[in-house]
């Protein structure tokens, strides 16, 4: 007589993907009413206090994967739709030099800093990219390359939002006592804060004038997340095919999501999409990016968090002092500021 297979079955991925948007509304509108901290750290922030006191069961876990890795390479095509090519040329190719010279000066510091303190590599590289590119989003685009815990991608995310806040209260005071002008703030401000909110909060505290540059700066700098992304892909196949990993695949590697990201982008930029829909886009770019966030934040553990220490914060301020210093640096030698 057959014997009845008693193994578990694996439970529906709707029951994590459904905590995760309930969560994630709340983010939201969390964000919308405190815009200085913004829906996709208050998503991790809510998502961590659950998963580390009231907890959250095996149930939930293979929808929250799901969330935090494909809704995550969703999000980032959906940020697609709200770049315009050609509303940033002009100020990106002014504000080029500036921004490149912050990334090679955030990479460094992250490699050479993050070595003396020991940082474990993934959480290394989260932090320099959040750094030197656009926060959180930088750091949910190279989450599905480089595929770190979700301990390491919420610390890192942390770590960024930490010093955003610095940034806010502290940039436009600082702009004042240097005698900054309104480009000159808006370039500082643009290539030396991380996340997009905290800018555009920055910018417009110093001037109207400066909160426009700076954010489209910041626009121009979000684009070079394209080339970081695929830089890390071959560095992965590269050192996977080095290991002689089994089933080694530069195509398995390679970030597809952020093809469909340049191709949502020239459909913006192209027209080809209603003016009408624009607004529509970038909230649903929002929400994903805060539901892929919240699961992540619902998967951390704290007790694993608590063993990089201070560490990790340590190098997230070495990092964010050397870019902020070196766009100060060559503004000044340019003759920009």
């Amino acid at each position: 007589m057959s014997q009845l297979d008693a193994s578990p079955r694996t439970p529906s991925p709707l029951y994590g993907l459904a905590l995760a948007v309930v969560v994630g509304v709340f983010a939201m509108i969390l964000g919308r009413w405190i815009p200085i901290i913004g829906g996709p750290v208050f998503g991790i922030l809510l998502g961590i206090l659950i998963r580390n006191t009231v907890g959250v069961g095996p149930v939930f876990r293979p929808g929250l994967q799901f969330a935090s890795k494909q809704i995550l390479q969703w999000s980032i095509i959906a940020l697609g739709f709200g770049l315009s090519i050609q509303q940033v040329a002009k100020t990106g190719l002014e504000s080029l030099w500036v921004t490149l010279i912050t990334i090679i000066v955030a990479f460094v510091s992250a490699y050479v800093l993050g070595k003396w303190l020991g940082i474990p590599s993934r959480l290394k590289t989260l932090i320099g990219v959040g750094t030197a590119i656009c926060g959180g989003s930088a750091i949910a685009a190279v989450t599905p390359i480089i595929k770190p815990e979700d301990h390491e991608t919420a610390f890192a995310i942390s770590t960024i939002f930490l010093f955003n806040i610095v940034a806010v209260l502290v940039f436009p005071m600082m702009g004042h006592w240097l005698g900054m002008s309104d480009a000159g703030f808006g370039m500082w401000a643009g290539t030396a804060i991380n996340d997009t909110s905290s800018v555009v909060a920055a910018g417009y505290s110093y001037s109207v004038a400066a909160g426009d540059y700076a954010t489209i700066v910041k626009l121009t700098r979000a684009t070079l997340i394209i080339p970081i992304c695929l830089i890390l892909a071959v560095l992965v196949a590269w050192r996977e095919k080095k290991q002689g990993s089994a089933g080694f695949s530069l195509r398995r590697i390679f970030p597809w999501f952020i093809l469909w990201f340049l191709v949502a982008s020239v459909l913006r930029s192209s027209g080809l999409i209603p003016e009408a829909m624009h607004a529509s886009l970038h909230l649903l770019a929002q929400f994903l990016i805060i539901v892929a966030l919240t699961a992540i934040g619902l998967s951390s553990d704290l007790r694993r968090m608590a063993i990089a220490g201070i560490r990790p914060i340590l190098l997230g301020l070495g990092v964010w002092v050397a870019v902020a210093g070196s766009s100060l640096l060559v503004q000044h030698l340019l003759g920009t500021w």
